[in-house]
């Protein structure tokens, strides 16, 4: 499946088919093609996985530094980013994945999370509007967006 198929999938009526096409997209992603580049890439995920958020940010920078055009870099470091409550330079680093992969479910819905820890909840629904768009399956994403909605209308006292 190319990933032009897998994101038409996405928006499909089939769930199953599109959770097909969502593992294969991440499968897409996470491939640089470049061996050093996959390389480090897989070691920051380990260490992302284990919790070691300042060598995980160091190793996916230098994949970014490596590969600047390859959109996953800058994703998983948005996500370190965001785990270590990094929330301006995550949103940074979405916009660089979302650049490169303007289709990207991930880097919108994580962008918009980032927006949701800042206080932002008209900036966060409008990012989860638009993963939504691109991967209308996401139920996560679906109940963020929610949340967004229910934040911003009670912060307008409405």
């Amino acid at each position: 499946m190319t990933e032009d198929e897998a994101l038409a999938a996405l928006r499909g009526d089939d769930p199953d088919l599109a959770a097909r096409a969502e593992a294969e997209l991440w499968q897409l992603w996470c491939r640089s093609g470049r061996p050093e580049v996959d390389a480090l890439f897989g070691r920051g995920a380990e260490a992302m996985e284990r919790r070691e958020l300042e060598e995980a940010e160091a190793l996916f920078t230098r994949v970014i530094e490596l590969d600047p055009d390859f959109a996953e870099g800058w994703n998983k470091r948005a996500t370190v980013r965001y785990l270590a409550g990094d929330y301006r330079g995550a949103i940074r680093d979405c916009e660089e994945t979302l650049a490169r992969k303007p289709h990207h479910f991930g880097a919108l819905s994580g962008q918009g999370l980032c927006h949701m820890a800042l206080g932002e909840p008209r900036e966060g629904a409008t990012l989860f509007r638009r993963a939504l768009a691109v991967h209308p399956h996401l139920a996560s994403v679906r109940h963020n967006l929610a949340m967004a909605l229910a934040v911003a209308v009670k912060g307008n006292g409405h």
